[in-house]
């Protein structure tokens, strides 16, 4: 265990504190929860006029209810960097959940800074969700506390791309596809290029490499991460009220807190997992929750490591032969293609994405999304890892959670919301796109090409989880047929003015024209008593 992550670092002092031993402050420098980065630019040299600040508040952990660990996470890793910054000279002003100063708002917190160091200039990093860039600059231009302060908004340094400029390459282009995107980037960034601008391979896509069932072997790698007791600010966040779900595991918890420990990580998964990523991806089996998934999406998120260095280390294996090129550009292209995509996506259609309901779907979400307990073997698998571990891979998310709450029908907003409260990396940038417009269509096809959905067989082809299930996978009606069975058929016959011109589920449509008429309500009937009793699935 490592208890060295549980106290907030000492506030900074203002002019005149510390028996007079600092400076004025002429610049104070807001660092988000998901801006761990200790590499950023603002780092590179120490001024002692310089305040950086950083805020645990009620503001962030309420917005929608999140998991235990990614609250204690967030707030462990924003602990580890303010000390850090301290420990290099950095002036930090660290304002804990619990301490009594603390107004629990963003904009609350800066005019009380504000009014206590007197600064010149506020800067910023980009905020990567749209709500705290428009809160933000709200507050800057309007509030008094504000008026006679210079703010200055800097680039995070993180990403490949602007926040704009993949709507700019569409600009011409309709619709978006990231396949376009996807090999525009290979090429700008010289990442598995052969030549002037050849795929290394001679193909850019390896997905149907990538989709084999994991049978047991080879074994899941060790997990290697290494432990935190955060007990002790677990206590704090209770006691200052915070409200959570999913297993806080606080005296066990194995996300990393600083850029070290995330490279560690990423160690680990080089040398362990990324041999058999490309082939297991889409894998999914009660007897292995990671299987050969990397878990550096958190680190990545928070901005602990880069993308850069994550693709370059990955490709560099490929082109020493430790890895087959199938691995390395499934693994690459989840990063440089498909992370830096739906973020494109995101700030080319906020606001308003968030309110995106194609099909109009309002059913409330049964009570075992926060409890995992359903007999639909792979629902209970995959919630219940996610509820355990903050942490579920993109197929269970997709084909399995996402699955079915679009075949049901589920409240698009409030699967949205749980989306980004369980997932440890989930921030609206990243998470909203995938949510509403990946998983569950509700953009009309802006993001996704078709909707994500299946019946039992690809859950069935692509896991254990049917083998000992209440329901059976090959039954379409009764009172042990798979629920996804008849609910898939349901709703392309209940959309079919909707999807009917589809180009990519054309098949669909043809097996419901064959299909005898009698057939077809008797699967209506059972898809509808399905929804009529959710909860008792």
């Amino acid at each position: 265990m490592n208890p060295s992550h549980l106290s907030p670092p000492q506030a900074a002092h203002p002019s005149g504190g510390a028996a007079n031993a600092t400076p004025p402050t002429h610049t104070l420098r807001l660092i988000l929860g998901d801006q761990l980065n200790p590499l950023h630019p603002w780092f590179a040299f120490t001024d002692a006029g310089v305040v950086y600040v950083l805020m645990e508040i009620r503001q962030e952990t309420d917005y929608v209810l999140h998991h235990a660990q990614k609250i204690i996470a967030i707030f462990a890793g924003m602990r580890e960097l303010a000390r850090q910054l301290q420990a290099q000279g950095h002036r930090v002003h660290y304002l804990a959940i619990d301490d009594p100063a603390n107004l629990q708002s963003l904009t609350g917190n800066l005019s009380t800074l504000f009014a206590l160091y007197q600064p010149q200039v506020f800067d910023y990093q980009d905020p990567d969700e749209y709500r705290l860039d428009q809160q933000l600059k709200d507050f800057l231009t309007s509030s008094p506390d504000a008026i006679n302060i210079t703010s200055t908004q800097v680039d995070s340094a993180h990403f490949y791309t602007q926040r704009h400029e993949a709507a700019a390459l569409f600009a011409e282009r309709k619709p978006w596809l990231m396949e376009t995107f996807y090999r525009h980037m290979r090429k700008r960034h010289r990442v598995l290029i052969d030549g002037p601008d050849k795929p290394a391979g001679g193909q850019w896509n390896f997905d149907a490499d990538n989709r084999k069932p994991w049978k047991g072997t080879p074994p899941e790698p060790p997990d290697l991460r290494p432990r935190h007791d955060h007990a002790q600010l677990w206590q704090s966040i209770q006691a200052a009220g915070v409200q959570s779900f999913g297993e806080p595991a606080a005296d066990n918890i194995r996300w990393p807190v600083n850029r070290a420990e995330a490279l560690q990580q990423l160690d680990h998964f080089i040398t362990h997992a990324l041999p058999h990523f490309g082939d297991y991806q889409d894998a999914m089996s009660r007897k292995a929750w990671r299987l050969f998934h990397s878990l550096l999406s958190f680190s990545l998120n928070v901005k602990m490591l880069g993308p850069r260095e994550v693709v370059n280390r990955v490709e560099a294996e490929w082109r020493a032969g430790r890895v087959e090129l199938a691995a390395a550009e499934g693994f690459i292209r989840q990063i440089i293609g498909w992370r830096e995509y739906v973020r494109g996506m995101y700030w080319a259609q906020m606001p308003g994405y968030d309110q995106r309901n194609f099909f109009g779907h309002a059913t409330p979400l049964p009570q075992w999304f926060w409890s995992g307990e359903t007999r639909m073997n792979c629902l209970a698998a995959a919630i219940t890892t996610s509820l355990h571990n903050a942490h579920a891979h993109h197929i269970q998310r997709l084909m399995v959670i996402g699955n079915f709450a679009l075949l049901a029908g589920l409240d698009v907003q409030a699967l949205h919301r749980w989306y980004l409260g369980v997932y440890i990396d989930a921030f609206e940038w990243v998470e909203l796109p995938n949510t509403l417009g990946m998983s569950q269509f509700a953009d009309g096809g802006l993001l996704a090409t078709k909707p994500y959905v299946s019946s039992a067989a690809y859950i069935d082809r692509m896991s254990d989880y049917c083998k000992g299930c209440a329901y059976d996978k090959k039954q379409r009606l009764g009172d042990t047929a798979c629920p996804f069975n008849a609910l898939y058929w349901d709703f392309y016959q209940r959309n079919t003015d909707r999807l009917k011109n589809n180009p990519r589920i054309g098949m669909a449509y043809r097996q419901l024209a064959k299909m005898p008429p009698d057939e077809l309500a008797a699967l209506q009937a059972q898809a509808q008593q399905a929804r009529q009793r959710l909860e008792t699935l």
